[in-house]
């Protein structure tokens, strides 16, 4: 982000911006798209006039907002796998022998099943 110019760093933050108040007032049950509509008409031509006055704040604000997004997502995502793993009864490290597993159990094979021996 340092290298950039400000007004790419400033439609950034405004990006991060608008993403952070979609989340907010979705949680908090009190979006609508008129709020939303609003608040892009505002952030969006306020961050490109102060662009090149507050560019080293930009930098902050960006480098904090992707640290924490990708935090967040990184948390979703190994979540998700773990549940995932778990419905599914999937043993990564195979500690455990499950019977409806969908790990095949290569020491129940027998030798009749081999096809082609060398």
């Amino acid at each position: 982000m340092e290298l950039s110019s400000p007004r790419f760093k400033a439609l950034a933050v405004s990006a991060g911006f608008t993403f952070w108040f979609f989340i907010i007032t979705s949680i908090l049950g009190v979006f609508t798209l008129e709020y939303f509509a609003i608040f892009i008409v505002i952030v969006f031509p306020l961050m490109q006039f102060l662009s090149i006055k507050v560019s080293s704040a930009l930098d902050i604000f960006a480098i904090y907002n992707t640290k924490f997004f990708l935090g967040i997502l990184f948390v979703f995502v190994i979540s998700l796998y773990g549940i995932f793993f778990r419905i599914l009864r999937i043993d990564l490290l195979r500690t455990k022998r499950h019977n409806g597993s969908y790990w095949h159990d290569m020491e129940q094979l027998k030798p009749s099943r081999i096809l082609k021996e060398y």
